[in-house]
């Protein structure tokens, strides 16, 4: 790759890192996870940048090999996940409502297959159209469509089974103190007996 090639990468990487990076938090959960997600497409990008013709379009060049990569990661993960009744808590930050949502949000996108979660952030959070969204993902315009309606349906699935589920939490019954049995020793038992004798 020529010097000019180089700088030209750079100063792309440098300008546009921080919308990528949101790109890739959207795509992985962990913050760590979403950086190393970045780094491994921006590495596998470095090598084919000067057969991108249009500069303009490097986003969404990058958002599909970092959609690729998270797919290939989910494919190659361990199977030892157990799956349990109880997900567990998101954490919160700051503590505050928008946080929450989004934390819960990503919690839930979590149900979803790396194709549905990909259709989803591509379409409600990156904002592009079913075209561009097609165009990034390699399929056609009418299986978007029909890959976001089944997420969003499952989407709304996981909500309202957790809504009952903590509504089920907040109507159960707060389980009763176990009752310790008081030892009392000899001769506590014997001043007892005498108290009462007198």
């Amino acid at each position: 790759m020529a010097q000019g090639q180089v700088l030209e990468f750079e100063e792309y990487v440098r300008t546009r890192q921080d919308a990528l990076l949101r790109s890739a938090r959207r795509l992985v959960p962990d913050p760590v996870d979403a950086q190393d997600l970045l780094q491994t497409a921006l590495a596998r990008t470095f090598g084919r940048w000067d057969g991108i013709a249009d500069k303009s379009l490097a986003d969404a060049y990058l958002r599909r090999v970092m959609i690729n990569t998270r797919t290939e990661w989910w494919r190659a993960r361990k199977l030892d996940e157990v799956p349990t009744e109880q997900l567990p808590d998101a954490s919160v930050d700051d503590g505050s409502e928008q946080r929450a949502d989004r934390a819960l949000l990503m919690d839930v996108l979590g149900v979803l297959a790396p194709k549905q979660r990909s259709v989803v952030v591509l379409r409600h959070w990156e904002q592009m159209s079913t075209e561009e969204t097609a165009a990034a993902l390699g399929m056609s315009a009418g299986t978007v469509k029909s890959t976001l309606h089944r997420a969003l349906a499952r989407l709304r699935q996981e909500l309202e089974a957790r809504a009952a589920r903590s509504r089920e939490a907040e109507q159960a019954p707060a389980p009763l103190p176990a009752r310790i049995p008081v030892q009392r020793g000899r001769r506590h038992d014997e001043r007892e007996r005498e108290r009462c004798a007198a």
